[in-house]
């Protein structure tokens, strides 16, 4: 177990330390073009994933908080009791705790997500994201991709 916690930190290390850096060298709203389809464009997310709740009057933090915390103490009982044998289940629980657990910091420490990571076409954008997001979007994948395996450990 001590080497997915160990992926779990590294994931939110990697998290906080893009959100300090994004935090230190722009301002709110700022955007810089990095490539013709992404750009990074730093905002703060009130919300959970997409900006849902983002307007809601402050409630939200709370219970996205009360959810986080009771998401990772789940996972990280879920992650103990798998068998080292669920290389790949274990491997997605990792990347939802880490992201978690990042994004956790933020409601705690602002009442906010600071998002940063904007991928669009022409004037269309995918809602700004994180290193966080990122982590638990691959890690929820790995956890489906898992549930399609036969009892043999082969898709």
């Amino acid at each position: 177990m001590i080497k997915w916690i160990s992926l779990s930190v590294i994931v939110l290390v990697l998290d906080q330390v893009s959100k300090i850096w994004i935090t230190t060298s722009m301002f709110l709203y700022e955007s810089i073009n990095v490539i013709p389809f992404f750009q990074l464009t730093y905002v703060q997310n009130e919300g959970a994933a997409f900006s849902f709740l983002n307007d809601a009057g402050g409630w939200q933090r709370w219970f996205f908080v009360s959810l986080s915390l009771i998401a990772s103490v789940f996972i990280v009982i879920w992650l103990s009791k798998l068998p080292k044998s669920e290389k790949l289940q274990s491997l997605g629980l990792a990347m939802v705790l880490g992201g978690a657990i990042g994004n956790l910091i933020d409601r705690l420490r602002f009442g906010y997500v600071i998002d940063f990571l904007d991928v669009y076409y022409q004037t269309w954008h995918w809602p700004v994201f994180n290193v966080a997001d990122s982590a638990i979007t691959v890690g929820v994948f790995m956890l489906l991709l898992d549930s399609f395996k036969n009892k043999e450990g082969s898709l």
